[in-house]
């Protein structure tokens, strides 16, 4: 699942689980935020203000790729891009919380990311007479690929934020609920997402495998349908969320500020479309809800995998602030890396920082590997996501 499917409280400790034998124990708490209600509207319920941010900033700007918009968009998404990448790896394996588990849960910690790796390597770096297909064929395939886990990723997170405000509430092995959170997530938080995209044409190579299999009077056909009935669906898919929680025994505020914020952007994204492709715009909150949550998880006394960082990482995972500032910074600095990989030269921030040595990067002799190096990141973090925080696991 996603890195939000971790503990009901971190500040407290408790090891919540989503099974129903540690579910059932998990009593209600004095408060039904993960922190607090500015925290949380500040990290995991943006979309409230975010969305509404984006259209004001929009007025009057026939690209708002050139509107403030996109000043606003940098600032968010330079700290935060690639800096919720490796959150969930900074917490597997430079704090004391995962240190029992790495070692009773080698395969999953330490043999799949190498294997992941070593894949990605050996997939884009072969030469075509052991591996005959053109180097631009492997890497559309594996942008597929990739597309298709990150689209489940964020409907993962959404269902995890989803059933922590549940457990936060005291409802965690409510069935129902959770079955509506999960087809809310699914179908809202990742369903739309794709939606959005084919219709502002930015899905990764839509040409290469969407297009061909509709042709063009389908893809047209198929954009009116979408555009008249998604969100008629949208509509009523949130309003049967909260309706159902209000009907509940313990109603929680903030599930219900999140149901509205997950399907509120999508009324939002013809205009994020035309600022950015809708995969980052909704991942502005995809990215600083990993940060945020990872903030907190990180507190406590650092992990000696090795032991002359051990001081370092101890001293950082006592400051929530200090996390996020360390995230913050890695995310610039791989900035240029991992650009290579994620988007096109049309979107490109690594430029505005790092200027002729980024765009150097892109059409070095390294791109090979650079896009082995992105992609593998990519499918770590997805499989350390979900390895890092589940509720079904009591370690």
């Amino acid at each position: 699942m996603s890195s939000i499917h971790f503990l009901a409280s971190t500040r407290a400790r408790a090891q919540v689980g989503e099974s129903s034998s540690r579910a059932d124990a998990l009593p209600s708490t004095p408060t039904r935020w993960i922190r607090s209600p500015a925290w949380d509207f500040v990290w995991i319920l943006n979309a409230l203000w975010l969305a509404p941010l984006v259209l004001l900033l929009a007025q009057g700007h026939d690209d708002v790729r050139a509107s403030p918009v996109d000043v606003l968009f940098f600032a968010l998404a330079v700290p935060l891009w690639f800096g919720h990448r490796v959150s969930s790896a900074w917490l597997a394996y430079a704090t004391p919380a995962y240190r029992h588990v790495l070692a009773t849960q080698r395969l999953r910690f330490v043999v799949a990311p190498l294997a992941i790796a070593a894949a990605c390597f050996a997939l884009l770096l072969a030469p075509e007479s052991v591996l005959p297909m053109p180097l631009t064929e492997r890497v559309v395939w594996l942008a597929v690929v990739d597309y298709l886990l990150v689209s489940y990723h964020f409907a993962a997170q959404h269902f995890g934020l989803l059933s922590l405000y549940r457990a936060r509430a005291g409802r965690a092995s409510d069935p129902i609920a959770r079955r509506l959170d999960r087809w809310f997530a699914l179908v809202v938080g990742g369903g739309f997402v794709v939606v959005a995209e084919a219709l502002a044409g930015s899905i990764v190579f839509q040409d290469r495998w969407i297009d061909p299999l509709l042709g063009a009077d389908g893809a047209d056909m198929l954009a009116r349908t979408l555009h008249d009935g998604s969100i008629v669906l949208v509509v009523i898919l949130t309003v049967l969320m909260l309706r159902v929680e209000l009907r509940s025994q313990r109603p929680s505020l903030p599930r219900m500020a999140y149901v509205v914020g997950v399907s509120r952007p999508w009324c939002s994204s013809p205009f994020l479309a035309r600022a950015l492709p809708v995969h980052r715009a909704v991942g502005v909150r995809h990215w600083s809800a990993a940060m945020g949550l990872a903030s907190l998880a990180a507190s406590g006394e650092g992990a000696g995998a090795w032991r002359a960082l051990a001081a370092a990482a101890r001293a950082v995972n006592r400051r929530g602030w200090a996390v996020l500032l360390v995230l913050a910074v890695l995310s610039t600095l791989l900035l240029p890396v991992m650009e290579v990989q994620a988007v096109t030269d049309e979107y490109v921030y690594a430029d505005r920082i790092f200027g002729d040595a980024a765009l150097w990067l892109r059409s070095s002799p390294f791109v090979p590997a650079l896009l082995a190096l992105g992609f593998a990141s990519g499918f770590i973090h997805y499989l350390l996501d979900r390895a890092a925080f589940r509720f079904s696991s009591p370690a």
